[in-house]
């Protein structure tokens, strides 16, 4: 396990999108942005069960990800890693909440559907390089 160097971790304070690669079936990469948090040890995402990149992690549990700072698009964070953990449940919501009001400055998340149910992912980092 690679650690987060403490010089980024203002990255998972501020409004910065994650860009996630997942693996397909067919080993193509598949790319979204994503909020994230960071809890000091792993970096933490959510999503909705039967989503592209839930049905690509739960498959295979290698994931890359970049993080540009929204204040200076030359300094980023890209992090190889491995889902570490995966959590439905009261957990997962109380957690989209917290980052829909990071993101958007609304509690609770508004865009839920009816059924959904919300998952939330532990990224542990294997490999960490910055710029700027």
């Amino acid at each position: 396990m690679a650690a987060i160097p403490e010089n980024y971790h203002d990255l998972f304070q501020k409004k910065a999108f994650a860009h996630l690669a997942t693996v397909m079936p067919d080993g193509r990469p598949q790319v979204t942005p994503v909020w994230c948090d960071f809890d000091g040890t792993h970096i933490r995402m959510n999503s909705a069960v039967g989503r592209v990149k839930d049905r690509n992690m739960r498959r295979n549990n290698k994931v890359a990800l970049a993080i540009m700072d929204p204040d200076n698009a030359y300094r980023y964070l890209g992090v190889l890693g491995q889902v570490a953990g995966v959590t439905e449940g009261p957990e997962a919501e109380t957690h989209i909440d917290a980052l829909s009001k990071k993101y958007i400055g609304r509690d609770p998340y508004p865009w839920r559907r009816p059924g959904e149910r919300r998952v939330m992912y532990r990224i542990r980092p294997d490999r960490v390089s910055g710029m700027g």
